[in-house]
């Protein structure tokens, strides 16, 4: 996805850019992040780390759709990374699902 995106950001006008172009280019990096760190946490904080990733991911989808309105990307690059970011999004929410599921105090079988 990153790959992806750096690879449009060189086509973005210069006006956005250097300001919502690189407020995305963060949110993705701090999202690679989390993620990578909730890989190797502690069953405790990987929740944590799972969830701020979902939220960047949120936050993404309504800045590719501001950056697309102001037509800075082209309907195929819209495209092409709403698809790649709903598939992330998915992943990261059956993760978090999971990890709830197995820090849940009940178990299966017990009520």
């Amino acid at each position: 996805m990153y790959l992806t995106w750096f690879n449009y950001y060189k086509t973005i006008p210069k006006i956005h850019r250097y300001s919502l172009g690189q407020k995305i280019d963060n949110f993705l990096i701090e999202t690679i992040s989390a993620i990578s760190t909730a890989s190797f946490a502690d069953k405790d904080k990987k929740i944590l780390n799972v969830s701020d990733a979902i939220q960047n991911i949120d936050t993404l989808k309504i800045l590719l759709i501001i950056l697309w309105e102001a037509k800075s990307l082209n309907d195929k690059q819209y495209i092409d990374l709403s698809v790649r970011i709903d598939e992330i999004g998915r992943m990261l929410g059956g993760w978090l699902g999971q990890l709830k599921k197995q820090n849940s105090p009940i178990k299966s079988g017990e009520k």
